[in-house]
């Protein structure tokens, strides 16, 4: 075969740098504009500062399948189920005692008439399955339980530290509605009410987000702007009195 010549080889290495330098700059280009839509998604506002979809924040699973009506027929019998036991206890005055008695001793009665009434017809008997609580789904609930319990602890305990003065008053405010809503109605209406809540608030929340999004960044851009002007108009003219030096 023969040599190349030193000029061509020169020749050769300048046009494949060129090509070499425009796919480098085409990639950087691409990257670029790769990087713009996440920079525009990471400046959308989102409600209370979150990062996730509504389903990761409700705990994912199947809670917050729940609250989000993925199964249409589970949420709506529990929801439902929920209302039936309020009308019971509420609206007919039913106690808590008097139902479970009042139902054990139906279900006691109907197994009972029909075990002795198939026996009787020389006939085997109905098959009553045993129901017993497993060990695993106990050990779990008491300690999710035992968590978010050490957690709500954790939070107040941060709070009476007098570290964070917004979360403070956000949850002085959260206790005073709490107590007002208590005076007003009992703890099963008041369960009932958040129940109803959870069941409807979040995905509703979920199917109108962007406009949600969109109304509360202008209510709070509006609330900042307001406060300014209290500030300048009224904190600030408060006389306050000269601070006194701390002795060490």
């Amino acid at each position: 075969m023969a040599d190349h010549h030193p000029a061509e080889e020169s020749l050769i290495e300048k046009i494949t740098e060129k090509f070499h330098g425009h796919d480098s700059s085409s990639s950087s280009d691409s990257d670029e504009e790769r990087s713009e839509p996440s920079d525009i998604k990471a400046k959308i506002y989102r409600l209370f500062g979150r990062e996730q979809p509504v389903h990761k924040v409700l705990g994912g699973g199947k809670p917050a399948d729940l609250f989000l009506w993925r199964d249409k027929k589970v949420s709506a019998a529990i929801l439902g189920g929920v209302t039936a036991i309020w009308v019971i206890f509420e609206l007919v005055g039913y106690h808590l005692l008097t139902l479970v008695c009042h139902s054990l001793i139906v279900s006691l009665a109907v197994l009972f008439l029909w075990s002795y009434t198939t026996t009787c017809m020389h006939k085997s008997p109905p098959h009553i399955p045993e129901v017993s609580i497993p060990e695993d789904l106990t050990v779990n609930i008491v300690l999710s339980l035992r968590y978010e319990i050490n957690r709500g602890l954790a939070v107040l305990r941060e709070i009476a530290l007098g570290r964070d003065l917004k979360k403070f008053l956000a949850i002085i405010a959260g206790l005073w509605v709490l107590s007002v809503l208590g005076s007003c109605c009992n703890f099963l209406t008041l369960f009932y009410i958040v129940f109803i809540a959870l069941h409807t608030v979040p995905v509703l929340y979920e199917k109108y987000e962007d406009k949600v999004d969109s109304f509360v960044e202008k209510a709070e851009a509006e609330i900042k702007k307001q406060y300014v002007v209290f500030d300048a108009k009224v904190l600030s003219k408060i006389p306050r009195g000269p601070l006194k030096a701390k002795k060490f």
